[in-house]
């Protein structure tokens, strides 16, 4: 026993299992200079393609632009194409720079942040951009305040929600020491952690601008700073300054400038092989899907007016890729008003309410369907409708069929919403009757005096939404008197329009609640004015009386 024990461990120990992650991942991503509809089909044609789905963008929200109408309907829109937003934090240009942000302006991102409904658990947030630029920071690199303002923002928004996802803004790796214009960011983080020793204590990923230099322009195959790699040596650099954390890696910018539309795209599909091998990478967003003037024009994969885009853009859309499962937020309730008692061998149309307040869209097509699980004796069977299209924020109704069998007494259902297999939701019991089937008397005469006779009477029920659950002819009616035995399909202390017919007669009807014994109806007399039998009078009866 020991010696296979040692051999166990033996093995654990030379042969490790890889990490398994929690969920497939589609890291295939690009990053956008605006949300334009039109823009993000486009993403969404690129980045879930051949087998893709939830792959990602990167966004830009500025502090002048924090408009949640038009920012819900852009994660809204992302939602329907299955794309995960990373949204980068921007201030705005006063001038050549970019303002600088200050600690006071954390709360009120929070607070807007907070507002939208994102499209998954996961909310995915960068803290500016490349402050070892003296342009992105005010006109100046300041590593205290950059480390000030860093901390708060990340604070902030954990406060609001666990669920935000912080990254610090991506550097530009290749910038030299060169102050007060540019620093290097080796040194920059060093002085910056100095300033704030606990800038890493919220920060859950790494952004990552891992761009091919020199000149935009490097091999594919070149490894460590400066290259399509550059996030390597930037783990490496964060595990030095004493953080002891495993952070995965958002490459947030990178990208080849336009030279041969060949070598860019298949530039790209090699990086794309080489960035899937490696597990620590959760998305790449190369810079950038549309941008038609300088200074960014020589990055666009897509070309100059509307000429379509560039050979990368076809190269990597063909690319097979991974149908991603992040975790999103399922939230809802389903609700119901239904009888309590209903009869034995009926069939009942029913509908169930279900709203949806999580992030997900509820639909058929993507693994979503209401059950129905019956505790106890099952003595009924039913159908359920499909579910289609219901977004967060919707309340929608699912018919559902219901019939009853010979077996009488207490039943007891639950409604599930499952995806997949998945329970998602289930509603508290349905508890109702199943009682023998009731009769119904009633009494009805013919205008103006007479007793009502003969057996072609017809009785007619409908339920509250004017759908006809039960029909019967050729009943019998004697001195005013006629009754209908085993009234299926109606659910007792319900109310139900009941109509009484006779050819050559005006219809008369009556609105009823019925119960388990003595039901009674009484109509108004019968008009005998339908000379035509179409339930109704007109100038076709009068017609029909003088034989036209």
């Amino acid at each position: 026993m020991k010696k296979t024990l040692l051999i166990l461990l033996t093995v654990l120990f030379l042969f490790p299992f890889p990490a398994l992650a929690s969920s497939s991942n589609n890291i295939y991503g690009i990053h956008l200079a605006q949300p334009h509809p039109e823009d993000i089909i486009a993403a969404s044609d690129l980045v879930n393609s051949n087998g893709g789905k939830w792959g990602y963008v990167t966004l830009v929200i500025q502090e002048n632009d924090r408009s949640r109408e038009k920012w819900q309907g852009v994660f809204d829109q992302l939602r329907e194409l299955q794309l995960i937003p990373i949204v980068r934090l921007a201030t705005q240009a006063e001038g050549e720079n970019w303002r600088r942000p200050e600690v006071k302006d954390a709360q009120g991102w929070a607070d807007f942040l907070n507002s939208l409904n994102w499209v998954t658990r996961n909310r995915y947030v960068i803290l500016f951009n490349e402050p070892n630029h003296n342009g992105e920071w005010g006109g100046e690199v300041d590593e205290k305040s950059f480390a000030r303002v860093t901390v708060e923002f990340a604070k902030k928004l954990k406060e609001k929600n666990q669920d935000f996802f912080i990254m610090l803004a991506g550097f530009d790796a290749s910038a030299p020491s060169w102050p007060p214009g540019m620093e290097d960011e080796e040194i920059f983080l060093r002085r910056a952690v100095e300033e704030r020793e606990d800038l890493f204590e919220y920060v859950d990923g790494l952004s990552s601008h891992s761009y091919p230099n020199p000149a935009f322009a490097g091999s594919p195959y070149a490894t460590g700073r400066g290259t399509i790699r550059t996030y390597q040596w930037e783990l490496d650099l964060i595990k030095s300054l004493g953080v002891d954390k495993d952070l995965p890696v958002f490459i947030t910018e990178t990208g080849w400038k336009l030279g041969s539309d060949l070598t860019v795209a298949q530039n790209f599909k090699l990086a794309y092989d080489l960035w899937s091998q490696d597990e620590r990478v959760w998305a790449v967003t190369p810079f950038i899907l549309n941008y038609q003037s300088p200074p960014f024009l020589e990055f666009s994969w897509r070309k100059p007016g509307d000429n379509g885009y560039w050979q990368q853009y076809y190269s990597v859309q063909s690319t097979p890729k991974t149908e991603g499962e992040p975790e999103i937020i399922e939230k809802g309730q389903i609700g119901y008003k239904l009888p309590h008692e209903l009869v034995a061998q009926s069939k009942y149309d029913f509908r169930v309410s279900l709203k949806n307040v999580g992030q997900a869209i509820w639909d058929k097509d993507y693994g979503y369907e209401l059950q129905i699980t019956n505790d106890g004796v099952k003595s009924t069977e039913t159908l359920v409708g499909d579910i289609k299209d219901i977004k967060p924020f919707q309340e929608e109704s699912v018919h559902f069929s219901l019939k009853t069998g010979l077996k009488e007494g207490e039943q007891l259902v639950k409604f599930s919403l499952v995806k997949n297999g998945t329970k998602i939701l289930e509603s508290k019991a349905w508890r109702f009757n199943i009682l023998p089937l009731p009769s119904l008397d009633f009494e009805v005469g013919f205008f103006p005096f007479f007793k009502g006779k003969g057996d072609d009477f017809e009785i007619q029920i409908f339920d509250s939404e004017e759908r006809l659950v039960f029909k019967k002819k050729g009943i019998e009616v004697d001195s005013s008197q006629g009754k209908v035995k085993s009234i299926q399909n109606i659910a007792i202390d319900e109310l139900y329009r009941v109509v009484v017919l006779k050819p050559g007669y005006l219809p008369r009807q009556s609105f009823f609640v019925f119960k388990q014994k003595d039901n009674s109806i009484k109509f108004e007399k019968m008009l005998p004015l339908d000379f035509n039998n179409d339930g109704k009078f007109d100038w076709n009866d009068i017609f029909k009386l003088f034989g036209r």
